[in-house]
């Protein structure tokens, strides 16, 4: 059922000893942390989820969470420390070289279509989508103006065919639609690229673009095009994972008043800094009072305080809360 309501990558591995499954468990989340930041310009927090959070049947969930546009969490992947629960369960065994059975260590770990929700959040605008330009089914598209007119089409068609060689171009020559209906288009599907030629472009040995992230209009010479567009979609993907750094870093707060956290999540939705004392107790009131959970113990630790704010306590772990989808 769980795989009729969305699509997996995930895996599981077998290990020796309980050092090699822990070092499995962090590198599959360094190589999702890669995928959302290098390929999906979606930044992320790594961290270590609660007792509460936590896979059941883990010995240790780590995660790594991305804010949508709205300042609502999105778990993005995740990879579990099995330790040797489902080993015993399951009477996984393997002959050690000592001559003795023993159980092994295990690891499950994964990420989700969810994923392509997460770029839809974290990207889109009123316009429509916004692909990064590393996974976008289509980098570039080729659209010639006034394509009735003489030499148009010949040439358009052959800077499309060039750039195919290196970039996922699509050609549109669709003579049933307006110039702007296609650009409406295809700013809606989010294509990184619009290039632009018309009898004027070619008179002059240019083609005019268009970026889908900033909407910036600007012309480029037809020579050296290949390199240039990779330049342009280089700097689109930095550019759009700068902007959903910078809107995380506007709706993070900082606060050990659990006051100021309930009104926060109340009004102005985003993560929360603050410390916890660690026990289950607090976390169930936040969730009760707020709708929000701990999202993770984050890997790069702060000093915020030394009490907890839900309790009075000492201070135990600083977290990041959110409300989630």
């Amino acid at each position: 059922l769980r795989t009729a309501e969305f699509l997996w990558q995930e895996g599981h591995t077998v290990h020796a000893t309980e050092e090699e499954a822990q070092e499995e468990t962090l590198k599959m989340l360094e190589v999702y942390r890669q995928v959302a930041e290098d390929e999906l310009a979606m930044p992320v927090i790594l961290g270590q989820k609660s007792e509460k959070e936590k896979f059941a049947g883990a010995n240790k969930t780590y995660t790594m969470e991305a804010m949508m546009h709205d300042g609502k969490a999105l778990q993005a992947g995740t990879s579990h420390n099995l330790g040797q629960n489902f080993a015993k369960m399951f009477d996984i065994q393997y002959l050690d070289r000592d001559g003795v059975l023993k159980y092994g260590w295990s690891t499950s770990w994964g990420v989700s279509t969810r994923l392509i929700g997460g770029i839809i959040m974290t990207h889109g605008d009123n316009r429509g989508l916004k692909m990064p330009p590393r996974v976008a089914p289509i980098q570039v598209v080729v659209l010639p103006i006034a394509f009735h007119k003489e030499g148009v089409l010949d040439k358009a068609l052959e800077i499309k065919n060039e750039l195919a060689k290196t970039f996922r171009v699509e050609f549109d020559d669709r003579d049933t639609y307006s110039p702007g209906w296609k650009f409406n288009y295809w700013e809606m599907k989010g294509v990184p690229l619009r290039l632009e030629i018309g009898p004027k472009d070619i008179e002059k040995g240019q083609v005019t673009a268009v970026r889908r992230d900033t909407l910036e209009k600007f012309t480029l010479p037809m020579e050296g095009l290949t390199e240039k567009i990779q330049e342009i979609l280089d700097d689109i993907h930095q550019t759009m994972f700068n902007n959903a750094l910078k809107n995380r870093e506007e709706k993070t707060y900082t606060t050990t008043d659990y006051e100021e956290i309930k009104k926060i999540m109340k009004e102005t939705p985003g993560f929360v800094k603050t410390m916890w004392c660690g026990s289950r107790e607090c976390e169930d009131k936040l969730k009760e009072e707020t709708a929000a959970t701990i999202r993770c113990l984050p890997f790069e630790q702060e000093h915020l305080g030394d009490t907890c704010p839900f309790c009075g306590k000492k201070a135990e772990h600083m977290i990041y809360i959110a409300k989630a989808y």
